[in-house]
């Protein structure tokens, strides 16, 4: 009896494996209710925010494990040799962590779809001398190990023998470029959109050269498995590109940046060490459920936190109102710096509460701000062109897109509100975006850091002011 009941265990046991062994790589993330996907921390790829897991990388992962169904769980690694191994373990279903798909990454695994593209940058302090190829590469630097930064300096040294350089595992990129800022190093290399990101906080970096042109960046997989979870990866980036959820990811992380201002960046720095802490206090008071760097950054952009601002269609004061807008939200004095604050932070709250409820976050953040600068008439006469030229009226990335044609005839008159200076208002939203990626990053700064980025800013010499 017992031995028949042992019996029957092993041939259940032996079914179930069987099973197992036949189910494609998709069917046994459907049949577990998990997505394990592995990543690096990372500025663009996962970091835990304040509000939780954020990051690029990480919210399209989340928006896959929702495609499927599934539950995700997230692996951060610090460096890429830890990484890779799990995948080839096992241990993942895929890795998600802005990899460039190279040659000789594409001999070991298999990627995705790709979803960006960038190239690699070669860095060296302002006011140091320029590398301006890689025979300018005379002195040893460092660079990421693993990277695919490697795997170009290995194709350049058959015709640079000179090129010398060291990998760690120890520094990320945002570390190597700042041992460049403290002349520890000569120059480093660095991925585009990593470095548009970072110039925001340290404008002294400067670009030498481009060392590899642009390559994809994609999801990498286990080469071993079938097909299933990359039909499913070609489905899920083919639903978010063409409903526009793609450009939306990429716009909220780095639409804003890929501009760069060097002399604007250098003051705006300079003038959050000196000219904000006089203002601090009441940006914090009246900033009422809005993030009080989000105003800050707002005034800045509206006046340089200058208190008798004032422009030529007479808008006034730090939060530069209009005198009509000033009378009803009960500003006696729009040059009153407090006054004014509080005024522009309740403007702004009650623009937040027309938009419409639909719309999401940070949409709708970005939606009040283009309509503090334009008005919320004009606002949505973008909106409505947006959707009758077959956009999504609630998503900023759609909308920025037709504002500037509110100075086209042909288009600004068929709307309700006619002519306005649209593309100002992209412009405007850009530029407060950046201002407060910089504010959140100097509040968490320590004083002697802030004195470094300072005085680097300070002594820098301005040679790509814009690129």
């Amino acid at each position: 009896m017992l031995v028949g009941l042992a019996l029957a265990i092993l041939v259940s046991i032996s079914a179930c494996e069987q099973k197992q062994q036949k189910a494609s790589a998709l069917e046994k993330i459907l049949d577990t209710g998990v997505l394990k996907i592995g990543t690096n921390y990372g500025l663009t790829t996962y970091y835990n925010g304040t509000a939780g897991p954020e990051g690029f990388e990480y919210e399209l992962a989340d928006g896959f494990a929702e495609y499927l169904g599934v539950r995700l769980e997230v692996f951060p690694y610090y460096t890429l040799n830890e990484l890779f191994p799990q995948l080839a373990n096992h241990h993942l279903d895929l890795i998600a962590a802005g990899i460039t798909v190279t040659p000789e990454r594409s001999q070991q695994f298999r990627f995705g779809p790709a979803y960006q593209s960038i190239s690699q940058k070669v860095v060296f302090k302002q006011g140091n001398q320029r590398p301006r190829s890689a025979s300018d590469l005379t002195d040893e630097f460092t660079i990421i190990s693993g990277s695919s930064h490697a795997e170009t300096l290995r194709e350049f040294l058959p015709h640079h023998p000179h090129l010398r350089w060291q990998e760690t595992d120890e520094k990320d990129a945002e570390e190597l470029m700042e041992m460049v800022l403290n002349d520890e190093l000569a120059y480093t290399i660095v991925d585009s959109n990593i470095l548009s990101l970072l110039r925001r906080r340290h404008p002294e970096l400067s670009i030498g050269f481009t060392i590899n042109q642009e390559q994809g960046v994609a999801w990498a997989l286990d080469k071993s498995q079938d097909d299933s979870l990359l039909a499913a990866l070609i489905e899920y980036f083919g639903l978010i590109h063409s409903n526009g959820k793609l450009a939306a990811l990429e716009d909220k992380y780095f639409g804003h940046v890929r501009q760069f201002n060097y002399v604007d960046t250098r003051e705006f720095i300079r003038s959050a060490r000196t000219t904000l802490p006089k203002f601090r206090e009441w940006f914090e008071q009246h900033s009422q459920d809005v993030d009080w760097r989000l105003i800050a950054a707002m005034s800045y952009q509206e006046s340089h936190w200058d208190p008798k601002a004032k422009s030529p269609t007479g808008v006034r004061g730090m939060m530069m109102l209009t005198l009509a807008t000033a009378k009803d939200l009960g500003v006696e004095s729009r040059l009153d710096p407090e006054q004014s604050i509080r005024g522009g932070a309740d403007y702004f709250a009650k623009l937040l509460k027309r938009i419409p409820a639909r719309i999401r976050e940070p949409d709708r953040i970005w939606f009040a701000m283009a309509a503090y600068n334009i008005g919320l008439g004009h606002l949505e006469d973008a909106r409505v062109l947006t959707q009758r030229q077959g956009g999504n009226p609630d998503m900023w990335i759609d909308v920025k897109k037709r504002l500037p044609q509110l100075r086209q005839k042909k288009y600004y008159k068929t709307t309700r509100y006619g002519y306005a200076r649209g593309d100002e208002a992209v412009t405007y939203v850009d530029n407060i975006r950046r201002y407060y990626d910089t504010l959140v990053w100097l509040d968490d700064q320590t004083e002697d850091t802030l004195d470094e980025a300072e005085d680097a800013a300070q002594t820098a010499i301005p040679e790509d002011t814009f690129d």
